[in-house]
């Protein structure tokens, strides 16, 4: 019967669900940045950065906070991995640098440091904004 031949084919010839193609990494931090300016620490960042949560915890100064640390990344990233496009982040940069400014983060070299050796790259302080 039609029943059993469209159960047949269902269960034998499932529709081809389309993939989901990656997403851009830069698109997935931008629409991350709050809009204060700063980045959270949390697993969609992580997954962005193309890290870990434990990575990333793990790394973090001992006197930064989560906010911070995660702001530091962030800009070292798309100064890291992006500069190609800097007319797209350029202004979420002076944002995000403006935000570490106002919040007086007393450990800004040392996040920049242990975030340049987490992502792999050696963006100085200065490039930052900072």
């Amino acid at each position: 019967t039609i029943i059993r031949f469209c159960l047949y084919s269902i269960l034998y010839f499932p529709a081809a669900v389309p993939e989901q193609p990656p997403r851009d990494p830069l698109l997935q931090l931008v629409s991350l940045q709050e809009a204060s300016g700063c980045w959270l620490l949390d697993p969609a960042l992580a997954a962005a950065l193309g890290k870990t949560d434990e990575e990333m915890e793990k790394s973090k100064p001992e006197k930064a906070s989560s906010e911070v640390w995660a702001t530091i990344l962030a800009l070292i990233w798309i100064h890291g991995f992006k500069m190609d496009a800097k007319d797209e982040w350029e202004l979420l940069a002076v944002k995000a640098a403006s935000w570490l400014q106002a919040h007086k983060a007393p450990c800004v070299s040392e996040c920049v440091d242990a975030g340049n050796v987490l992502l792999g790259c050696s963006v100085k302080k200065e490039a930052l904004g900072l």
